[in-house]
């Protein structure tokens, strides 16, 4: 039964503010979906290429389904392109350069948020301001470093340039670390607990979400990692996986099913990587304080 208000208004009036929303929203699910498929295309493709033949690439379709699955490109990159140096290579070197951009990073930040010492914040904007300089004008000067002291073309020369922390990771977790209260400090200072038994048990246990993140962003980063490899490293005794992958797809130009098992090869352990972190990524989406 209606009220004599609302029978006075005309339907199509009534009806105006419902159809509204529900034609935004399904304006805002296509577009999101559409770009959900550009996104997702270019990994479909690598990863349905991969599991085909070259007969089967260079007779159907480029998104068609393999008919069979077959393993023969990531055998053959094991077994006759020895792909299995490259990835250890990246392996080792993303894990040294996590570790220790995370460890160097939780303290410096841990120091530039909660500690006083003279021109501590001019420090830290000097050192954030390294973010401004773009990374291919220190190549040379590194380079030129690294050949001087004899570490061209080995393992350190991989990992010392970022291993020592990044302002990005300092900044975040400054920022993050500010908004952990004071009173939770000062209980456990009271304790008798000192400055690294705060940092290790207090601080770095409520700063697991943007650890896990900044964990995320430094292994996708380094394992991606191009240019400086390429430059400093010569043979295939410290070649890494990006590396490895540009010169296959030199090599094999034509041979696309052997260049994208490379490439998919390559995605695989990010992914799983994601899906470990994920719950903590989305987590830190907020960076909100404390109550």
């Amino acid at each position: 039964m209606t009220s004599p208000d609302t029978a006075a208004i005309p339907a199509t009036v009534r009806l105006a503010g419902h159809r509204t929303p529900i034609l935004a929203n399904l304006i805002t699910y296509v577009v999101l979906i559409l770009a959900a498929l550009i996104t997702l295309a270019p990994f479909a493709l690598s990863f349905l290429t991969a599991f085909k033949s070259p007969k089967q690439f260079a007779s159907t379709s480029a998104l068609s389904w393999p008919n069979p699955f077959t393993g023969d490109n990531f055998s053959a990159l094991f077994s006759q392109e020895g792909f299995l140096s490259p990835v250890a290579v990246t392996a080792q070197v993303v894990v040294v350069i996590t570790v220790g951009q995370l460890l160097f990073s939780i303290m410096a930040a841990y120091a530039f948020a909660r500690m006083e010492f003279r021109g501590r914040d001019t420090l830290f904007w000097v050192y954030l301001a390294t973010l401004m300089v773009p990374q291919v004008v220190t190549v040379i000067p590194l380079y030129a470093i690294f050949t001087e002291v004899g570490l061209r073309n080995t393992f350190w020369s991989l990992v010392l340039p970022f291993v020592f922390g990044s302002p990005y990771a300092v900044f975040l977790l400054r920022e993050y670390f500010r908004g952990i209260p004071q009173d939770i400090l000062d209980a456990a200072r009271i304790d008798g607990a000192g400055s690294w038994r705060i940092l290790w048990l207090i601080v770095v246990p409520l700063a697991r979400p943007i650890i896990a993140t900044l964990t995320i962003i430094t292994v996708v980063s380094h394992w991606n990692n191009f240019m400086w490899p390429l430059i400093i490293t010569t043979g295939k005794d410290w070649q890494v996986l990006t590396v490895a992958t540009a010169a296959l797809q030199s090599q094999y130009n034509a041979n696309w099913t052997l260049v994208m098992a490379a490439t998919t090869l390559a995605m695989a352990p990010l992914l799983i990587v994601f899906a470990i972190f994920q719950r903590h990524i989305v987590n830190s989406i907020s960076l909100t304080g404390f109550k």
